[in-house]
């Protein structure tokens, strides 16, 4: 789904790609991509793999989220490429970001030459071990692969509560990535206590304006200035 501030603009505008979590679909929270059109922030939001408008009953379960988040970093920079040649989308202008499994894309992209300007996560984390030690951990996983990572401003959201995404697991990838940045003031990390959102997860529950607002401004700054 593209959404963009003016389609008959000869001037290209800045655009996020974003990715939405497990079970749901692109259409998913109109008021971001609201907040950000009138802006003056395109965006270009995408069914991750087996979702929306491809799904797969068997990609829903929890033990194939892996195979999911993997699947959705390789389609990035085909994404990507698409959008370069509509001559409409600034991509010297464009972040990144999603919640839970998109956030997993997202930070696991990060690790690797790559085009984007700065990256907003919500509810996810960037240290898989975390997730679930029973099992072999990806070879894509965030913070095995610092070293790859671009000093980027980076805007981090959890719950502290979070029953599926503990937070610890974010913390210790943000203090872990913190320890590389020679700016560490260019990564912001918003914890909310309890939201009441479902099984305080993605959403944030009462917080979800106070997100969306921060997030705006997160973009406005690092995506509509100059340079």
């Amino acid at each position: 789904m593209l959404v963009h501030p003016d389609w008959e603009s000869a001037i290209p505008a800045p655009v996020v790609l974003w990715m939405h979590g497990r079970t749901v679909d692109k259409e998913l929270d109109p008021g971001r991509y609201l907040r950000w059109l009138r802006a003056g922030i395109a965006t270009c939001t995408v069914d991750l793999p087996g979702h929306g408008e491809r799904f797969e009953a068997a990609l829903q379960e929890p033990e194939r989220a892996m195979e999911v988040v993997m699947r959705m970093v390789a389609e990035i920079d085909p994404i990507i490429g698409a959008l370069r040649e509509m001559d409409i989308f600034d991509l010297d202008r464009a972040g990144i970001g999603g919640m839970s499994g998109g956030g997993m894309a997202t930070l696991a992209r990060l690790c690797t030459g790559h085009p984007f300007r700065c990256a907003s996560v919500e509810a996810t984390s960037g240290s898989w071990r975390h997730r679930d030690r029973r099992r072999e951990v990806s070879p894509l996983d965030p913070i095995a692969r610092l070293g790859g990572w671009r000093e980027i401003p980076l805007q981090v959201f959890h719950g502290r509560h979070d029953e599926w995404v503990p937070i610890e697991s974010q913390e210790s990838f943000v203090g872990a990535l913190g320890q590389r940045y020679r700016d560490p003031g260019l990564i912001e990390f918003i914890r909310y206590d309890r939201t009441g959102a479902l099984y305080e997860h993605a959403g944030f529950g009462r917080m979800a304006a106070d997100a969306k607002n921060r997030q705006l401004g997160f973009f406005k700054r690092w995506l509509l200035a100059d340079g």
